[in-house]
């Protein structure tokens, strides 16, 4: 089945009488519902504005509708690249560590002084002489995460030293970070 201008038109007259997608079927013979519903919507006839020839001549002008579609997506263009701008604009803004603004979480807990082995403790006070000093950008898989300082401050930094194998952090902070549960118990009592 071919879509002749006969049919088209008669698609066209019934579709603007009210007709149901099923009964234009029916009429027209050789073709389905959703072929019907298809070729309505490919000649922009989706609306429907009541009964009458009037209507379907109405509908078959109106096919100006695809191009108010058109303008639209421009619309979305412009909307992507003010996107794109913030982004360069940010990059710029977001060493300015004033903006940074506290969550009012609470810290995690971090270990105290009585709870960390003298030993570890004096390395970890050398290895922060010699840490690096990396910014959170400047992190990798092979630098020590270990945060230092507080986050809302410019005095915040990451030791930045090569990491032990399999873990996150440098030797030192390591034995800080790691240490058994019963070594822990002890230093406590």
């Amino acid at each position: 089945m071919s879509w002749t201008d006969e049919r088209v038109e008669l698609l066209k007259k019934m579709w603007g009488e009210g007709q149901s997608a099923s009964q234009i079927a029916k009429e027209l013979g050789g073709v389905t519902r959703n072929a019907v519903i298809g070729k309505v919507h490919r000649l922009g006839l989706s609306n429907r504005a009541g009964g009458g020839g009037s209507a379907s001549t109405a509908k078959a002008e109106a096919k100006p509708k695809p191009a108010p579609k058109a303008k639209a997506e421009p619309k979305v263009q412009p909307k992507t690249e003010p996107a794109v701008k913030p982004v360069s604009e940010t990059k710029t803004t977001l060493p300015a560590r004033k903006q940074i603004i506290p969550a009012g979480q609470p810290l995690p807990p971090q270990p105290s002084a009585n709870e960390i082995s003298p030993e570890a403790l004096a390395k970890v006070n050398e290895v922060e002489k010699k840490a690096k000093k990396i910014s959170l950008m400047e992190l990798t898989e092979r630098t020590c995460k270990w945060p230092v300082g507080d986050p809302a401050t410019d005095n915040f930094w990451f030791c930045g030293l090569p990491v032990q194998q399999g873990k996150p952090y440098c030797e030192a902070h390591v034995g800080v970070a790691f240490q058994p549960m019963s070594s822990r118990r002890d230093r406590r009592r």
